[in-house]
């Protein structure tokens, strides 16, 4: 190249120090000073490579010319043209013709970009800080045999002035990059102690319903009973008819024990969601029964139950699994529909049979567990309906939910 003047060079190198300020991106950086460069070391393609701090890997940033270089994710130095420059083994490198060059071609290098360019001119000196290298400037000409030993000495006064300022944004990103995973690290842990806490809440609170649900009904049924057998031991003879109101009493509590653990046990409402909870309840309870029911069960909301809130959905269930037992205790039918449907901007749930029917919804509603069907559905805001199933005969109990009330939340 020629010879330009101390002057003129002392004032692009200041030039590039103003440019540099201010400047916080790797990209921004290269693109910045890219032209004052140009007048130091004329150049067809530069690109500065910068390490990693494992030692391992490097990422390059261009200006003017584009390469698949910087379009790579980072990449391991090993296969880097310029290996020897970024371990230090060369002080430089500098090739009059670099499609021809052995030092660039190498088993494994990455090298391909030269010849794509058709880079025959290049040159590389590395960029310290300390004494260690963090990466390398490297200017390219389409022209052979461009550069010189006066555009290597250059090309260093550059680097030594880029240096410190890649140097500090690469520990600038660093430390983001840990702050990062930090905050992520902490906010998994916060996560963890938060669900813990939440769990631990829950298995207070199903311990405490459970010993309620034990105290309120079986503890009380099995004391009367107690006490019915204490009168009983005192009497000269038991007979099969005295016997006979104890044993009802006692396959009461057994069902109403069995009951409490069911609902105690991991659900399969939780495992597999509201359709095949209310599919494996029905199932279960008509085989339980011994009588020849038919059931189905039928889902047309196209996924709108899988996105109800969990507390909607044990509700919809719990006065869903009443409805069957009413209607396989009351109603002796021969079969019992569930459908699932989706009319109105409401979820609306039925649950029919062709049994002997009950009362209408116009009644006091008290008996057949009706009354705690309606309290569910009023505190989930689902309006209750109990009538006639639509060919006039049996029971048809219906649920309604406006959309969106007893949706899932959104994440943040």
């Amino acid at each position: 190249m020629l010879d330009k003047p101390s002057s003129t060079l002392f004032h692009h190198y200041m030039g590039i120090s103003r440019l540099l300020a201010g400047q916080l991106e790797f990209n921004a950086i290269i693109q910045a000073v890219a032209t004052e460069i140009s007048h130091i070391i004329p150049h067809d393609h530069m690109d500065v490579c910068i390490k990693q701090l494992d030692d391992k890997y490097h990422i390059a940033y261009e200006s003017g010319l584009a390469s698949a270089w910087s379009l790579q994710p980072p990449a391991l130095l090993t296969g880097s043209p310029i290996r020897s420059v970024l371990s230090g083994e060369v002080d430089y490198l500098l090739s009059g013709d670099a499609c021809a060059d052995p030092r660039f071609h190498f088993d494994g290098a990455f090298s391909s970009p030269i010849h794509e360019l058709d880079l025959h001119s290049r040159l590389h000196v590395p960029m310290k800080v300390h004494g260690d290298i963090i990466g390398a400037l490297s200017c390219s000409c389409h022209q052979s045999n461009a550069y010189a030993m006066e555009d290597v000495a250059n090309a260093r006064a550059v680097a030594d002035l880029l240096a410190p300022y890649f140097y500090a944004i690469r520990a600038a990103e660093q430390a983001k990059r840990s702050a990062i995973e930090e905050a992520q690290a902490n906010a998994r842990e916060e996560g963890l102690r938060l669900g813990a806490l939440q769990l631990t809440e829950a298995l207070e609170a199903e311990r405490q319903r459970i010993g309620m649900d034990l105290h309120d009904q079986t503890l009380a049924d099995l004391t009367r009973l107690v006490r019915r057998v204490e009168r009983m031991s005192h009497a000269t003879e038991v007979s099969g008819e005295m016997l006979e109101p104890v044993m009802r009493s006692l396959q009461q509590c057994m069902q109403d024990l069995r009951g409490i653990i069911e609902e105690a046990k991991p659900s399969i409402l939780q495992l597999f969601g509201l359709v095949q909870a209310i599919e494996t309840y029905l199932d279960r309870s008509v085989r339980d029964s011994g009588s020849p029911i038919d059931w189905s069960v039928c889902d047309t909301t196209d996924g709108l139950v899988d996105n109800l809130d969990n507390s909607v959905a044990v509700s919809l269930l719990r006065i869903v699994q009443e409805a069957v037992n009413n209607a396989i205790r009351h109603a002796q039918p021969t079969k019992i529909e569930v459908v699932l449907s989706q009319a109105d901007d409401a979820l609306r749930v039925t649950v029919s049979d062709d049994g002997c029917g009950v009362p209408d919804d116009s009644g006091s509603g008290g008996g057949l567990g009706i009354g705690n069907m309606k309290t569910r559905a009023r505190l989930i805001s689902a309006h209750f309906h109990l009538g006639p199933n639509a060919r006039g005969t049996g029971t048809c109990i219906t649920l309604t939910l406006p959309t969106g009330l007893g949706e899932k939340p959104e994440e943040a």
